[in-house]
């Protein structure tokens, strides 16, 4: 038996892929939890269920949406939220996750269409989708699990809309937990490092930077999607665990937690 049997968490970003958001799933699926899990790619979202329902027994729903600077977002995120209801009758964990960014651009010379693609993404999807996703967190005393980032804690070149995002998000994430801590609503923020297809991608293009980002992490190493990240989530999603909700956690290469 896994800790999430009979449970529901939503992972938004968690197609199949070398990324944090599948190595999440893959953790929630090996507790038994049945996943929600949103995406811009629709084929990606398959593969997982497909994988996902094979390996360990669960269901999973896999909705393509995506939220961007158009008048249907918000829609799109509250169809989520309603299929969800529908197909699994609750939702204990949401699990805030996709991002997407015009990394690389100086912000002298960022565009509002740069701008508004990481704000969007990040910032807007995580509040429509707690909002969205309160009545019923609210019921089963659930958990919201944030992601922010180092490239807002340090400020990080040429990732200004990106930083900005994740920095909306811990500030809202620290309101959420203020407000929402009567309900029994565990809030949490994590700022992860880990080996990804997009880290990948960096590395080959500045190798240089990669091999300076990676010697500042002390085991030498990137963190693992799933064994180092995913089981933090796992851990904070768990109603046996209440974390100091509204607190920021820092993941470094599998150093562990860092508050």
């Amino acid at each position: 038996m896994g800790i999430f049997d009979g449970k529901v968490a939503i992972i938004t970003g968690g197609g199949k892929a070398k990324s944090i958001g599948y190595g999440i799933a893959v953790a929630y699926a090996k507790e038994g939890a049945n996943l929600v899990l949103t995406g811009r790619n629709e084929q990606k979202l398959l593969d997982a269920k497909e994988e996902l329902e094979s390996l360990y027994g669960i269901k999973v729903l896999a909705l393509k949406a995506d939220v961007t600077p158009d008048d249907e977002s918000e829609q799109r995120v509250k169809d989520v939220v309603d299929k969800t209801i529908e197909t699994f009758g609750r939702i204990d964990v949401l699990i805030n996750n996709a991002q997407a960014s015009a990394s690389g651009i100086p912000l002298s010379i960022q565009t509002k269409d740069h701008f508004d693609l990481g704000i969007y993404s990040g910032l807007y999807a995580t509040f429509y989708y707690m909002r969205a996703c309160y009545p019923y967190l609210k019921e089963t005393k659930g958990s919201v699990i944030n992601f922010a980032s180092g490239a807002g804690l340090f400020g990080n070149a040429g990732q200004c809309s990106y930083a900005a995002a994740k920095e909306g998000i811990r500030g809202l994430s620290r309101v959420a937990a203020t407000e929402w801590g009567k309900d029994n609503i565990n809030v949490n923020v994590v700022c992860p490092l880990a080996m990804t297809s997009q880290l990948e991608n960096f590395r080959e293009s500045y190798p240089e930077a990669y091999e300076k980002n990676l010697r500042a992490v002390p085991m030498g190493r990137f963190g693992d999607p799933e064994k180092d990240i995913g089981r933090v989530c796992v851990l904070l999603g768990s109603q046996d665990f209440k974390y100091m909700s509204g607190e920021t956690i820092t993941l470094e290469g599998g150093m562990g937690l860092r508050p």
